[in-house]
């Protein structure tokens, strides 16, 4: 799998970026094939930082209700919560 394959977009939300602010700590959707050594080689290559960490959560495919009535399905996700060393940053996330 190539390195531009493996990240698919950053998670931006309210915890996400209290994460990158406190604890240096970036959120991605990554491919569902994907490995913590090959999450972190593709973000080591494409942002060039060097990565301490790396986490990998599944996230379960998911039903919507109103009433008994489903209405949206969700597709199951794979998030990779990415540590990076001290005095490195991801410029894309600035400003965000």
């Amino acid at each position: 799998m190539h390195v531009y394959q493996i990240l698919k977009r950053p998670v931006v939300t309210e915890k996400s970026n209290a994460q990158a602010d406190a604890h240096n700590q970036y959120t991605f959707e990554v491919d569902r094939r994907a490995n913590k050594m090959q999450v972190k080689d593709a973000v080591e290559t494409v942002f060039n930082v060097s990565v301490s960490g790396v986490r990998i959560i599944n996230i379960p495919a998911r039903k919507g209700h109103h009433g008994r009535v489903v209405i949206t399905k969700k597709p199951a996700w794979k998030k990779a919560v990415v540590t990076l060393a001290p005095g490195n940053t991801i410029q894309f996330f600035e400003g965000v």
